[in-house]
């Protein structure tokens, strides 16, 4: 007989216990996806920068509708939370519950080293989720991967804009950038 190693699947709620216990800290980068435990990518200057930079320019741009979050958890489901490095969700509290797919306008990742996970993993999980909008930057070929109208596992709409181009927000129109001020 083969012995088969034991694959353990883990819930936000175990996640949570694994913080009150000690087992991970508050601190430590990790999201958890389709029950798997996946430490996060060190930030490096690159990637904070264009993070700034998104921040800085949605900012002023995304109220009343919307709320902008950096690097802050969205659960989206009992067997997913992740950190987006950008996150507009509704405009509302968030103090008993993390941001869900419902509250979610558009998520935002900043890939320098990890773009192949980001478009094969964390893409068809947002449209599992029902997340509307996602913008995977591509930071070293200065492009922008845009997915919106989720069906299944994929997006029915996808392009991808560059310098010269501006992209808006299906979920708030008025909020218009050009792509080349992302990458400055």
């Amino acid at each position: 007989m083969v012995a088969v190693p034991t694959r353990h699947q883990f819930t936000v709620d175990d996640l949570k216990q694994f913080v009150a216990t000690g087992v991970l800290s508050e601190d430590d980068r990790i999201e958890l996806i389709e029950g798997e435990l996946f430490d996060m990518s060190p930030i490096n200057e690159p990637h904070a920068d264009t993070v700034d930079t998104l921040n800085e320019s949605l900012l002023p741009l995304v109220r009343p509708e919307g709320r902008l979050r950096v690097q802050n958890p969205v659960r989206l489901s009992d067997l997913s939370i992740v950190q987006p490095d950008v996150a507009i969700v509704r405009r509302q509290g968030y103090r008993q519950h993390h941001p869900i797919p419902d509250d979610v306008l558009l998520l935002i990742e900043v890939s320098d080293s990890t773009l192949s996970f980001d478009l094969r993993t964390k893409v068809p999980l947002y449209a599992r989720a029902g997340v509307p909008e996602v913008w995977i930057v591509d930071v070293n070929a200065r492009i922008i991967h845009r997915f919106r109208q989720p069906e299944g596992s994929a997006y029915l709409l996808t392009d991808q804009l560059r310098s010269g181009d501006t992209i808006s927000i299906d979920a708030l129109p008025h909020v218009t950038l050009a792509v080349a001020d992302i990458f400055e």
